[in-house]
């Protein structure tokens, strides 16, 4: 998202070109400042749509397993339970944790809360960016660029309830990776001795967490830290090379210091059983096979997904109105846009493929259709489009003497697909509604049956966007029916369909 930090000089070649070519900067000052921000409106407003909707979230799957040990053990219980018997990801289980103990309540308001902190740290990230590379822009245009990256990254995926409303996945691959760029912050803040030692404490502490969190979000991070301690000569200027070399050496280290403490953790040994992958090598030629064939076809619906271009065309806004201050040494190398874009487009394609490759033992072929497993490395391909879009908003800003045609069509391409994603988003809401009706009702009922002392009672699966329940599947799938139980204090539920 950096356009040009060490070209300030020919930015100021170019500045009084674009004000003749948009009528002089006195008069279009305010007009700049402000559509920007209205444009952003969209974006957000899809935001608030998506919150709205999140009123009908209910629990299902996994959580109903959460929630009875979070309110007869607590969230330290929770913790024990991930690492002793579950998975060994204690990261997830505190943030899982912190929305289980409100049960309910936790899952309506997870997705405004999640969504606001997702907007806001990548907001954050954005101006530090701009203001690292010494680059001024309207107003508006960080939150209109963080907000078209946040929105295409929630709502463009194949499964949105998954990737957005459902908590237990939320926390592990749409989160993780949102707050593994936020770590970047402290590093952009950085001047003085204090502040790189506390980005430092920051980025090794952060990735431990990363690691008992969420092992794709670790693998993407370990592959961009890698780039930047390889390439870090033909990117940054000398003065900043080696500190950002160490910020990921460090960072690098806490990932593998959390990983390995999942990895040797109970619970993960007890997953990789139970899923029978201590059986099967993931590096194994037929599974690095099958993980290519499966990585090739969730390539083929992610560059298939034209919402996508709404990142890209923030992008584009990006490169062409920003504008060099020359107030600061440049930290980075003169501007290479082909070779960015490729180390960019490089980490993207091997970090995708090395997560398809550590689940496909856990998932097979169905890699292809658990969507929330992608998200790991969706928000590095939006980021990845938007900064393309930058370098050709700087390209025609440069080269093109009237930019407002160019202005025009991306702004139109930003709205477009906002809107691209409407419909679908409209279309779940009513679904998770019906759902919610439903599950409310069937609440009441096992509520009230506890209340008399009955011991066993029917249930009916209530699913939405292919979520598991209890007895799915045709009535094969049982788990999670004995977590069903525990949460309404019954002995046992039975399908409600097979009765007699």
């Amino acid at each position: 998202m950096a356009v040009d930090a060490s070209s300030v000089t020919q930015e100021q070649d170019h500045e009084s070109r674009d004000e003749r070519g948009t009528g002089g900067r006195g008069t279009s000052a305010s007009w700049r400042t402000a559509w920007p921000l209205a444009l952003s409106l969209l974006p957000l407003g899809l935001l608030v749509m998506a919150s709205w909707i999140g009123r009908y979230v209910r629990p299902s799957a996994d959580e109903w397993c959460f929630l009875p040990s979070v309110r007869d053990h607590g969230i330290s219980g929770l913790i024990g339970k991930f690492y002793f018997t579950d998975n060994g990801r204690v990261g997830n289980g505190l943030l899982v944790g912190l929305y289980a103990r409100f049960p309910v309540a936790g899952h309506q308001w997870f997705g405004l809360i999640s969504g606001v902190l997702m907007l806001a740290l990548l907001w954050a990230l954005a101006v530090q960016l701009l203001r690292r590379a010494d680059l001024e822009v309207p107003r508006g245009l960080p939150l209109l660029v963080a907000s078209m990256i946040t929105a295409v990254f929630l709502f463009a995926t194949p499964n949105t309830y998954k990737t957005f409303y459902w908590p237990a996945a939320s926390v592990s691959h749409t989160v993780a990776p949102v707050l593994a760029c936020a770590v970047v912050i402290p590093l952009l803040r950085a001047g003085g001795r204090r502040s790189r030692m506390a980005a430092l404490a920051v980025v090794f502490t952060a990735g431990i967490f990363m690691g008992t969190l969420s092992e794709e979000a670790s693998v993407v991070a370990l592959v961009v830290l890698s780039c930047v301690v390889l390439f870090a000569h033909r990117v940054f200027a000398v003065r900043v090379r080696a500190f950002a070399r160490r910020w990921s050496l460090l960072g690098m280290a806490g990932v593998v210091v959390g990983t390995v403490v999942l990895m040797t953790s109970p619970g993960s040994r007890n997953r990789r059983e139970h899923y029978g992958a201590d059986r099967a090598s993931m590096l194994a030629p037929e599974s690095l096979l099958g993980s290519l064939r499966g990585y090739g076809q969730i390539l083929e619906t992610i560059l298939t997904t034209w919402q996508y271009a709404g990142a890209v065309a923030a992008g584009v806004l990006l490169g062409l109105l920003a504008r060099g201050r020359a107030r600061r040494p440049a930290a980075l190398l003169p501007c290479r846009p082909l070779l960015l874009t490729s180390l960019g487009a490089a980490a993207f394609l091997v970090s995708g493929y090395l997560c398809t490759v550590i689940t496909y033992p856990v998932f097979g072929s169905d890699v292809v259709t658990t969507e929330r497993t992608w998200n790991d490395y969706l928000l590095l391909y939006v980021m990845l489009l938007a900064g393309a879009g930058a370098f050709i908003g700087r390209s025609l800003r440069q080269h093109v003497r009237r930019t407002g045609v160019a202005a025009f069509g991306a702004a139109a391409v930003c709205a477009t697909a906002v809107l691209g994603l409407v419909g679908p988003l409209h279309g779940l809401g009513d679904a998770m509604q019906v759902r919610a009706e439903k599950w409310d009702r069937q609440d009441r009922y096992l509520r009230e049956q506890a209340a008399h002392g009955v011991k066993v009672a029917p249930y009916t699966p209530v699913s939405v966007a292919q979520m598991l329940e209890p007895f799915s599947n045709q009535g094969r799938r049982i788990w999670p029916a004995q977590c069903v139980a525990d949460y309404y204090h019954l002995d046992k539920v039975t399908d409600a369909r097979q009765r007699p």
